[in-house]
């Protein structure tokens, strides 16, 4: 359907997207052939670029680099979301105590690069290990991004939501939590992913401050001697381990918004009669739906 900021392309039109797609394409199919290219003609391919695959501690000692990365993401990003479902909360209270210094400390870190949280804490505050700078800066940093969006997703579904949720009795506690999180999380997933793929990367920066993560380790290997210094070969490995451990946060994205698609539709065609109806696209128990039927007529 056509929209204010966009007409739906005539043929034409159409024919003229697909032969900038297919320039798009052949112009990165040429980068990428170029890159290799270059690789193979500085003997980047060579075999013994690449015998440092063969040894055993090699690989256990990438695979223990690589479990601290996950560890760092893994604990950073469930203090994150709490961070942010937190002060996303105190920005939206009615009351100036909570909502003035939630907005001060969102916009503080939101403003602080995490780089530089890890070496506050780190260096200056000495907290005594990398991994707890690491952690702490970024939950501190992506914790208040995603303040932001958890409080833009809430504020951005209708007011007709709350409205008939404070009708029947609701307090607000029970409207942010049976109400409206509910329908934010589904519009909110695919920025939450995306925020979640920033954190995996940004523990990157933790080799700065001497924590053992993937990227320190591949610095240390790309310059081992007795291995003809295989930077760029150990760099391509990692650079595989990190975009595959993205694709798996993105299939995990989609995984889960097709999953809620089909418990909507399953929801759908039980009807009000089932142990759940649809009020305005948002799952509330049937009772909630009839009991606004009953007691106020006039919300829809």
């Amino acid at each position: 359907m056509n929209s204010a900021l966009f007409d739906i392309p005539g043929p034409k039109a159409r024919v003229r997207h697909r032969l900038y797609a297919v320039a798009g394409v052949l112009v990165v199919i040429g980068l990428v052939a170029f890159i290799v290219y270059r690789f193979a003609f500085t003997g980047q391919f060579d075999g013994s670029k690449w015998t440092w695959l063969e040894y055993k501690t090699v690989q256990e000692s990438l695979l223990s680099a690589l479990g601290n990365t996950l560890k760092a993401f893994a604990l950073a990003s469930i203090l994150a979301l709490a961070f942010g479902a937190i002060f996303a909360a105190g920005r939206l209270s009615d009351h100036a105590i909570f909502r003035v210094p939630s907005m001060v400390i969102v916009e503080f870190f939101r403003a602080t690069p995490a780089v530089i949280l890890m070496f506050v804490f780190y260096y200056g505050m000495q907290v005594g290990s990398p991994f707890l700078a690491v952690v702490l800066g970024l939950m501190l940093y992506n914790g208040s991004v995603l303040a932001e969006v958890f409080r833009a997703g809430i504020l951005s579904l209708p007011r007709g939501q709350a409205e008939a949720a404070y009708a029947v009795g609701m307090r607000k506690a029970q409207v942010m939590t049976n109400v409206l999180l509910p329908q934010a999380l589904r519009a909110m997933l695919p920025t939450i992913i995306s925020q979640l793929v920033v954190v995996l990367k940004d523990t990157a920066l933790g080799y700065l401050i001497t924590y053992d993560e993937l990227l320190r380790y591949a610095q240390y290997l790309g310059g081992i001697i007795e291995f003809g210094r295989p930077l760029v070969p150990i760099t391509i490995v990692v650079a595989a381990m990190y975009i595959t451990m993205c694709l798996l946060l993105s299939w995990l994205a989609n995984y889960l918004s097709k999953r809620e698609q089909r418990s909507k539709k399953h929801i759908e065609t039980k009807g009000p009669a089932g142990p759940t109806a649809i009020e305005d696209g948002a799952r509330v128990p049937a009772s909630f739906s009839t009991e606004i039927t009953d007691s106020t007529p006039t919300f829809h």
